[in-house]
């Protein structure tokens, strides 16, 4: 097939790889355009998409928009038979849409129609949901409504969205495949009116950890921002990134084990605290609203991402520090 790629982060670029390696005839890749990055911030730095078509010999084309009737005919003049959209970005006009003689497929990292919308591998870690997945779905004028041709589902079990993004992508590349090798058979099947819910963009004050929460749910939002941007907290002014943590009980409080993907049982009226956010030991176990976290990997600002002993050998964190 000739075939339009559409996408722009890490995500996409499995499945760019793998059309080009199946054969198809990618014309051009559209991406996000170049944003100001590096070390100083100023220089101008290509997508993952850009960097990976470009290493395969394609033509990339990164417009602000898609809007003007000059790009929508630009698109169109490429004749393709399809275009396979994995995370672009921009919203395609009808004009773009109708474009390709099999119309647009989109790779979307999840089980519709839940998690429609623009961060759906972060909010089904959030919410702590069983699984997630990658649909295969033909798209339409509404936001992530279309009907889809092919799903594949993988547990979320205690995976990071940087994990969990990763593995997705390589499910979302093999199904693209197998759909493109024969579109005839699967047939588009819409998407059920119940349970849908909306992956909106993450917000940077979600980010912060509020010590306030259940030590379940601050895990939950440790992997879903892990390892970009990163949920934090503060200690005497300067911003500490927490990529990984286990739920733990408080000593002395709640006796045995507990498993960190299930939420802590309500605390008797006569064991609630006010010490969320105090450290109970020297080895950065933190109190929570109820239960406690214990962080294994942690960045401070400007250094490299450490265990906890790591930064315990070098920035002692005495117990009953308040975090904030």
């Amino acid at each position: 097939m000739r075939v339009i790629f559409m996408g722009t982060p890490d995500f996409a670029v499995p499945a760019l790889q793998a059309l080009v390696a199946a054969g198809h005839e990618v014309v051009a890749t559209y991406t996000q355009p170049p944003r100001p990055g590096g070390r100083r911030g100023k220089e101008l730095t290509p997508t993952p998409v850009h960097r990976a078509a470009e290493a395969l010999g394609i033509e990339v084309r990164y417009p602000a928009s898609l809007k003007g009737t000059e790009e929508q005919a630009a698109f169109a003049a490429l004749g393709a038979d399809i275009a396979v959209v994995a995370a672009y970005g921009l919203i395609l006009p009808q004009a773009v849409l109708d474009a390709p003689r099999h119309g647009c497929l989109n790779l979307h990292g999840s089980i519709l129609p839940r998690w429609r919308g623009a961060a759906p591998i972060q909010r089904a870690i959030l919410a702590g949901d069983a699984e997630t997945g990658v649909d295969i779905m033909r798209m339409e004028a509404g936001l992530d409504t279309g009907p889809v041709l092919l799903e594949g589902r993988t547990p979320i079990d205690h995976k990071s969205a940087g994990e969990l993004t990763e593995e997705l992508a390589q499910i979302g590349a093999r199904l693209i495949v197998k759909v493109l090798a024969d579109l005839s058979a699967y047939p588009p099947r819409p998407q059920p009116d119940d349970g849908v819910t909306y992956a909106k963009k993450i917000d940077k004050a979600e980010t912060r950890i509020d010590f306030t929460q259940d030590a379940a749910a601050i895990e939950r939002q440790i992997r879903a921002f892990a390892p970009s941007p990163g949920a934090w907290f503060e200690l005497e002014g300067e911003r500490y990134r927490v990529l990984s943590a286990e739920v733990v009980r408080r000593p002395g409080l709640d006796p045995g084990p507990m498993a960190d993907a299930e939420p802590s049982p309500p605390a008797a009226p006569d064991q609630v605290r006010d010490d969320f956010g105090t450290t109970l030991d020297d080895s950065l176990t933190i109190a929570c609203g109820n239960g406690a976290i214990r962080p294994v990997l942690i960045q401070r600002a400007g250094r490299p991402v450490m265990s906890v002993a790591e930064l315990l050998r070098g920035r002692s964190i005495p117990a009953g520090t308040r975090l904030c």
